[in-house]
């Protein structure tokens, strides 16, 4: 019984005496010198996102800027740059590169971005939660290629696919037992190998339309790592980086890691200590960290910045010796644009120019995304009022109230100094394609509704944005299940009857128990319209003028 473990151990033997063979007699007592490095969160933003990224501003630390920063054409010069000097060197990253895009990309369903990505030389990808947007069939076309099944390819030639590898090790198929993706790649360097294992968060299954994922399993993020740990030092393999699309929230600037909290604290801590750096995504926020002895970084959001992490491997225990990580802004007016860039972007934009520029409406001011105490926010509060005015008359399903997502509420919506607003800033804000859906919801159904936008664990997993004349207030002190404080859910001023039914509108996504509200997919009398992107260029364009409201559908009261 004991023979499997003997050839093992034989075998990382016969490995480690291979390496040292291969090691130049001059090199022995250096370390080998690996950099990555590393982005997560790009989600398609092929130009500069507007509003760049905010960091503490320079000349007076209680105060913040912005700097504009991003789009691929001035980080494929970064990370050339980066990657100077430095022989062995990796590109990584930490998921979420593609969907809720803007339209250049979404249009052409981000074959764009992954072209681009190819271009400056992406190696690897954890998959992320929004990877899964269009279902697993498609994100398979993206690594393998093909043209897409319904439109058909769009670009200046037929779509090849991925040049890098995504990585999955907590996906699994349920129907073949095999994870939809590898789930770790080698590299090596100098004779030293360095794996990287890459997954997404276990609570995919509640930010992804539930059907495109129906034959998908996501495991627990640390126990899957571990589980891995004993088969890569069996291959002799001691350096171990994982990427993973799951973060934390920082309270400092975006080189530093004060007062870090959120999911990725605990998920490291459990990792098994043969784990050296952990690369980290999903809550767009750039932080530089040492969690549990582990260095841990995270690059905010849309390529703005790279972040650039050197390790010093031992060649006798081929095991990390040290790493250190530093965050580059990826500054437009440092980073010059890649040729090969422009030229591809140049390309996509030619064919969506149309489109993109064709004028809306106007507006009378910015809707943004900032949120007040109680999670409501003008841009969602736009879009909650679109959806209803869309779904009001009887015939489109008689909606009296409409629940927008926070999550899907991608950008703010800023017009031209005009006020005018073009439909590439309306598709920014809802990318989603999602349709309307009204259902049929009774009065104690909806408090339900409202109660589940916290989890078990009391953390929020998707504030509801309100449409005009619905109000409620809510304290976190009345604790799970109770914290609609009651008679505070009224409708035009009436508290909502327990018993009564009442038609309500909600995206696809709701509809289908996205986001752990379960008590949507419950609803009757089912009627399906437009594109919530339609309803929201509809709306803009029937009211000239309009102003942002005042984020206070919602509030805390304690």
């Amino acid at each position: 019984m004991r023979r499997p473990m003997i050839l093992i151990a034989i075998l990382t033997l016969a490995l480690h005496l291979a390496a040292c063979a291969s090691i130049d007699p001059s090199q022995q007592g250096t370390p080998v010198q690996v950099r990555i490095l590393a982005i997560n969160d790009f989600h398609g933003n092929l130009h500069p996102p507007g509003g760049g990224i905010r960091i503490r501003d320079p000349q007076d630390a209680a105060k913040t800027v912005m700097v504009a920063a991003g789009g691929a054409e001035h980080m494929a010069t970064a990370v050339r740059e980066l990657r100077k000097g430095h022989e062995n060197q990796v590109f990584v990253a930490a998921g979420d590169l593609i969907g809720a895009s803007p339209l250049l990309s979404a249009i052409f369903h981000d074959e764009p971005t992954v072209e681009a990505l190819g271009l400056m030389g992406l190696d690897m990808s954890a998959v992320g939660n929004h990877e899964f947007d269009a279902g697993t069939d498609e994100l398979l076309r993206k690594q393998n290629g093909g043209c897409h099944p319904v439109d058909g390819c769009k670009g200046a030639s037929p779509f090849r696919g991925a040049s890098f590898k995504y990585l999955a090790a907590s996906t699994w198929d349920t129907r073949t037992g095999r994870t939809v993706f590898p789930p770790y790649q080698v590299k090596r360097f100098e004779g030293i190998s360095v794996a990287f294992i890459g997954l997404t968060l276990k609570g995919t299954t509640e930010l992804v339309n539930p059907s495109g994922i129906a034959n998908l399993r996501f495991d627990d993020e640390a126990d899957t790592v571990n589980r891995l740990i004993p088969e890569l030092r069996a291959q002799g393999i001691e350096a171990i980086v994982v990427l993973i699309h799951e973060g934390g929230h920082p309270t400092g600037d975006y080189n530093e890691c004060p007062g870090i909290s959120g999911p990725i604290v605990q998920i490291v801590k459990r990792l098994d200590k043969a784990v050296d750096v952990v690369i980290s995504g999903h809550t767009h926020r750039a932080y530089i960290c040492s969690i549990d002895g582990r260095l841990v970084t995270s690059g905010d959001k849309y390529g703005t910045v790279v972040t650039a992490i050197d390790l010093q491997i031992d060649r006798g225990t081929r095991d990390v010796l040290s790493s250190k990580a530093g965050n580059f802004i990826v500054r437009n007016d440092t980073y010059a644009k890649d040729a090969q860039q422009t030229a591809l972007i140049s390309a996509y934009d030619k064919l969506v120019a149309p489109l993109a520029r064709r004028i809306v409406g106007r507006v009378g001011g910015a809707f943004t995304r900032e949120v007040n105490p109680g999670g409501a926010s003008s841009a969602g509060q736009l879009i909650a009022d679109a959806q209803l005015a869309a779904t009001a008359a009887p015939v489109r399903g008689g909606a009296v109230i409409a629940f927008a997502n926070s999550g899907g509420v991608r950008t703010a919506l800023q017009p031209e100094a005009d006020g005018t607003v073009r439909y590439g800033q309306v598709f920014a804000m809802q990318p989603f394609a999602n349709n309307l859906v009204t259902v049929s919801l009774t009065g104690e159904q909806i408090r339900q509704l409202l109660e589940q936008q916290w989890r078990d664990d009391d953390s929020v997993g998707e504030f509801l944005q309100l449409s005009n004349g619905l109000e409620y207030r809510w304290a976190a002190s009345r604790g799970k299940n109770r914290r609609v404080v009651p008679g505070s859910l009224t409708l035009h001023g009436k508290p909502l009857d327990p018993g009564q039914i009442y038609r309500v509108t909600v995206n696809s996504f709701l509809a289908a128990g996205g986001g752990g509200l379960r008590v949507l997919p419950e609803g009757r009398d089912r009627i399906t319209g437009i594109f919530d992107v339609e309803a929201l260029e509809q709306y803009i364009a029937a009211h000239p003028g309009l102003l942002p409201t005042v984020p206070d559908r919602v509030r805390r009261v304690d």
